[in-house]
């Protein structure tokens, strides 16, 4: 059975984007979604949660899917009083399983952290919240070589939870570790 089903998709914001694109995505699957700059990979994540505009097409989802997505700029966090542990809670993520290095800085400010930190703490709200779908936009954006292959970790952990995972990126290196198959555009 299919969480998502993406039959002839053309989205985009004043005028079309991305598309035509058809993919389908089971339970348990990662799939890579890739291409140069500019053809819509983004574009394609925000027209699945409501983001963007869809010009033709559809989108089938199952009835009750529960979808995460973490996006390629994090949103500014500057001089809002929240913490980690806020985002963490705020998404419903459990902080356990955190690489220890980043335990540390659970109660330090969003604001505080570096870009690395922060991208890293957005990432673990949207694995580890409760979701059937995650979206992840050039997640080794940032990233160290250890949170990189802490987050490799993560998401086949995710993966083997039965959450599916559609994840955007130009690393191949990255992709060819933790995709089930890759789908061009």
């Amino acid at each position: 059975m299919n969480l998502l089903e993406v039959e002839a998709l053309t989205a985009g914001y004043s005028t079309p984007v991305v598309g035509p694109l058809s993919l389908s995505l089971k339970r348990g699957e990662v799939v890579g979604v890739t291409g140069p700059n500019g053809v819509g990979k983004s574009t394609f994540l925000a027209a699945l949660t409501g983001g963007a505009r869809i010009f033709s097409g559809k989108i089938g989802k199952c009835p009750g899917l529960r979808i995460s997505l973490q996006q390629q700029r994090p949103p500014a966090v500057e001089g809002i009083p929240f913490c980690a542990t806020d985002l963490l809670a705020l998404t419903g993520a459990d902080p356990e399983g955190l690489p220890p290095w980043f335990f540390s800085r659970l109660s330090a400010r969003l604001d505080k952290l570096s870009g690395g930190q922060l991208h890293f703490f957005m990432l673990w709200a949207c694995l580890r919240a409760p979701a059937d779908v995650v979206l992840l936009d050039e997640p080794t954006n940032n990233l160290d070589p250890e949170s990189v292959a802490f987050l490799k970790t993560v998401l086949l952990r995710t993966k083997a939870e039965g959450s599916s995972l559609l994840v955007v990126s130009h690393e191949r290196d990255f992709m060819g570790a933790v995709c089930d198959r890759e789908v061009s555009l």
